[in-house]
């Protein structure tokens, strides 16, 4: 497999930190986008942004912004199918998918997801991590999504699913598992809290 197109999934409302780009807010001096950027770069071939709205707000990152294809914030499925279509055009057969409001996420993220699918011979993979309570939790906002589903996701999400397991399931889907000897590398900023621990765990690293 070629290296894929890598994807940062920053559509959302970000309604429990109050509207506006949660991935600005600073972590450590930069933005968490900068962060999420600084993971993925060497991992992908290039790297494109899903967002809704003005796109020359991520102008100073010069990445191009795709938005959702489906109306009213049909949620990360939208952006995926968005990423895709990017994708096809121009000529990739993958994408790996990162959410913007998750500065940790691991260094080996794609590798790990390709050698998953590739071993568990499933198209899709989605990254896991342990939860004390609940054992190994899937992250599906963190996927490699191949290009040729990408119709049967449109007619999925036009149909009026949304909840990303539904139709990953519905395929196959692999799981790459990830260590979390220290907090888990998925940890997302949803609420002002949220940044607070992860400025915590910045100055942990």
């Amino acid at each position: 497999m070629k290296q894929p197109i890598g994807l940062i999934l920053a559509g959302g409302q970000a309604t429990r930190m109050g509207g506006g780009d949660k991935s600005r807010n600073d972590l450590g001096g930069r933005s968490i986008l900068s962060h999420v950027i600084e993971r993925l770069e060497p991992q992908v071939s290039q790297i494109v942004l899903n967002a809704n709205g003005d796109a020359g707000r991520f102008d100073d990152t010069g990445f191009s912004v795709v938005p959702d294809s489906i109306d009213g914030f049909a949620g990360p499925l939208a952006g995926v199918l968005a990423g895709l279509d990017w994708a096809a055009a121009h000529g990739a057969s993958h994408v790996v998918s990162v959410a913007a409001d998750t500065p940790f996420f691991p260094c080996d993220l794609v590798p790990q997801l390709i050698l998953a699918a590739e071993a568990q011979d499933k198209p899709i993979a989605l990254a896991a991590s342990p939860d004390p309570v609940k054992g190994m939790m899937r992250h599906p906002t963190f996927g490699l999504w191949p290009v040729n589903l990408r119709e049967d996701l449109r007619a999925a999400l036009l149909g009026g699913l949304r909840k990303v397991v539904l139709w990953t399931d519905t395929h196959g889907t692999a799981q790459a598992a990830f260590p979390a000897p220290v907090f888990d590398p998925f940890f997302n900023v949803n609420t002002p809290h949220d940044l607070e621990t992860a400025r915590g765990l910045m100055e942990d690293l």
